[in-house]
């Protein structure tokens, strides 16, 4: 017991260094069991008095020899446990030391080859960023994680690129930042009226809007959508919206787009991956609140990869933007501040649940006046600063741009305008190279014809003489009005009727009804009543290259049929349009506005229309209107007296006998 005890006191010592090695020597010498017990006791510094004053009481020497021996082990047990604490520790504490030594180290030879340490730099610039950029805080917890995730890759290594650019992408995008709005109605007033000539209706629905941002701090947004033919200041429109609010302005072409990742992005997971179109163009504005431009809505295409115009459901939807989400980013963005704008030529491309969401305003063209208008104030001066010149080196009078506008072009906007401008500018440019500096020319009516040659288009339809079978019939195209002649003429035959000009479907329907409808009325119109056994007729509409569809040619063909099948000219200064029933009724058709600029540009003031579309002449400009003699009609009879050139025969000739070999019976009921 003597020696468990003596060399478990040894193991004691080595472990606790407060017990001096003195003692341990002359513990070792002691022989008598009480002695011994009694001077380890009074040498273990860690056992409680409690356990000394028990060990004191006791008289038999073995059992307290017995009592020691457990107290001792105990001790022992827990020095060791201590031990190893002390020992994982230092170990620890070495080895921070000496990561903090070489870090130091090697920020020393960094600072001497004149570079810095460029991963914790960057790390430690991502984080300042971070901080700055005023994220949500779901957002910035999500880029925290991503900066710890890039901490513990190797600089180098592929993923830690891409978790770079993710995370500049999300310091890049503006969380908080908005531009001061302008909400002085009387300056964007100014501003619109400065940038644009006529358009007042859309002018006057922009400052209805600006009204609305001053009264109410977050109204709901609007998509306001421009539609209309090309050259007539949609795009530049938007550019005068930004202007006048004082926004930043963005421009997104989506003509051609048919990937759906061009709106919403690409997944990481992707090799070169990148966000849609939409957060790109927020990026690029700085601001939470640009003028947002979708151009060319009515372009887009889909296939294998995604519909792009679905897409688009979610940023233009005002219920659901401010949660945009971007495959890429992959946390929620708030689109609702950005003020969109779209622009297309068409509506009917435009899928109906997208059309659903805008608010479309119709740009119909121009008139005459607007467009001298237009030229004198914008175009010409940008024609003569973008050819060089100075305005005392050229004068444009107004009879030359009326000159320009009406022999030269037909159009509803404004780009072939400035293009002929543009013609004269370089023409007289080369003057002033070869002649010097002081060279001017005021450019009248008859220098326009030197300048640009033969006249493109005949002043006037109107001037023509009327003629049997040829009827003027106004249609609507994606780049505005256009007159559209119908000829019909007829050839003996078996009662066939032939359509060319390459027409849809719609309009041979259209004069299919034109046909029945005449072939019922015979005793009416004054026609021979078996036209239809002897007789074949042929309706062309020429520009056949062309193709050419919708109902409101309808009253146009079976004006040309009457005209040729009883005999009777048509008058060249009347333009009509309407669609047609069996029963001889006119239907009310679209695209009014369009078609009487159309008639108004080719001179042509005598309008025939449906009397349902009486509501559309509202929208076209007063000017236009007072110079018109409109005909509102409701039954071919009507259309027949105003576009005919001279009554109809009284009496239908009589039937003359069938052909030999005509076994047919009458075609009278």
């Amino acid at each position: 017991m003597i020696r468990s005890v003596q060399s478990t006191f040894e193991v004691y010592v080595k472990l606790n260094k407060k017990v001096q090695p003195e003692v341990l020597m002359s513990v070792q010498s002691i022989d008598d069991a009480g002695k011994l017990s009694d001077t380890i006791a009074a040498n273990l510094p860690t056992i409680k008095l409690s356990d000394r004053q028990a060990l004191l009481e006791m008289d038999d020497a073995k059992k307290r020899l017995e009592r020691l021996y457990e107290l001792m082990q105990a001790e022992i047990e827990i020095l060791q446990v201590e031990k190893k604490i002390r020992s994982r520790v230092k170990k620890q504490m070495e080895k921070t030391q000496k990561e903090y030594y070489l870090n130091e180290q090697m920020k020393a030879i960094q600072r001497e080859l004149g570079r810095k340490d460029e991963k914790g730099s960057e790390v430690e610039d991502l984080k300042k960023k971070i901080e700055q950029a005023r994220m949500p805080k779901d957002v910035e917890r999500k880029a925290i994680e991503e900066l710890k995730r890039l901490e513990a890759m190797p600089p180098m290594s592929a993923e830690a690129t891409v978790s770079r650019n993710y995370l500049d992408w999300l310091i890049a995008v503006p969380w908080f930042k908005k531009t001061k709005e302008s909400r002085d109605l009387p300056h964007a007033e100014k501003v619109l009226n400065e940038d644009h000539f006529g358009l007042e209706k859309i002018k006057e629905r922009i400052v209805e809007f600006l009204a609305v941002r001053v009264l109410v701090k977050k109204p709901k947004a609007t998509i306001l959508t421009l539609a209309g033919p090309p050259g007539v200041g949609k795009t530049s429109l938007a550019k005068s919206i930004a202007r006048a609010m004082n926004r930043k302005f963005v421009r997104l072409s989506l003509g051609g787009v048919r990937d759906e990742a061009e709106i919403r992005g690409h997944r990481r997971t992707y090799i070169g991956a990148f966000p849609g179109q939409i957060i790109q163009m927020m990026k690029k504005a700085g601001t939470m609140n640009p003028v947002f431009l979708l151009d060319e809505v009515d372009k887009m295409s889909m296939d294998f990869r995604g519909d792009p115009s679905a897409a688009l459901l979610e940023v233009l939807d005002p219920e659901q933007n401010h949660t945009f989400l971007d495959h890429y980013l992959d946390v929620e963005y708030d689109l609702s501040n950005v003020m969109f704008i779209c622009t297309a030529n068409v509506l009917h491309t435009i899928p109906q649940a997208l059309r659903d969401r805008m608010e479309v305003l119709q740009l119909a063209g121009y008139t005459e006046m607007e467009k001298v208008e237009i030229a004198r104030r914008f175009l010409a001066p940008k024609a003569v600063e973008g050819a060089g010149l100075t305005p005392e080196n050229v004068t444009f009078t107004d009879e030359a741009l009326q000159t320009i506008i009406q022999r030269y072009t037909r159009e509803a906007g404004v780009r072939n305008l400035e293009r002929e401008i543009s013609s004269i500018c370089r023409k007289i440019a080369r003057k002033v190279v070869v002649e010097g500096t002081s060279f001017s020319e005021e450019v009248t009516a008859p220098k326009v014809t030197e300048y640009l040659g033969v006249p493109r288009f005949r002043p006037s339809m109107a001037e023509e003489k009327n003629e049997i079978g040829v009827a003027t019939g106004l249609a609507w195209t994606e780049v505005g009005g256009e007159i559209l002649v119908t000829e019909a003429t007829l050839m003996p035959g078996r009662g066939k009727l032939t359509l060319t000009g390459k027409l849809g479907d719609v309009m041979q329907e259209s004069a299919q009804a034109a046909m029945s409808w005449v072939r019922s009325k015979t005793d009416d119109l004054g026609i021979p009543r078996d036209f239809g056994r002897r007789t074949d007729v042929h309706v062309h509409i020429p520009e056949g290259a062309i193709p050419k569809d919708g109902p409101s040619a309808g009253i146009t063909l079976a004006t040309a049929l009457v005209s040729a099948l009883a005999h009777v000219p048509t008058r060249r200064d009347v333009a009509m349009t309407g669609e047609i029933t069996l029963r001889g009724k006119v239907l009310p058709i679209g695209g009014v506005k369009e078609k009487l600029l159309a008639a108004h540009r080719a001179g042509v003031m005598t309008i025939v229309m449906p009397k349902d579309n009486e509501k559309d002449l509202a929208d076209i400009p007063k000017n236009v209107l007072d110079s018109m003699n409109i005909n509102l009609v409701e039954t071919m009879d009507q259309v027949l007296q105003t576009a005919l050139a001279g009554p109809l025969p009284v009496a239908p000739p009589p039937d003359e006998p069938p052909a030999m070999g005509d076994q047919s019976l009458s075609t009278r009921h």
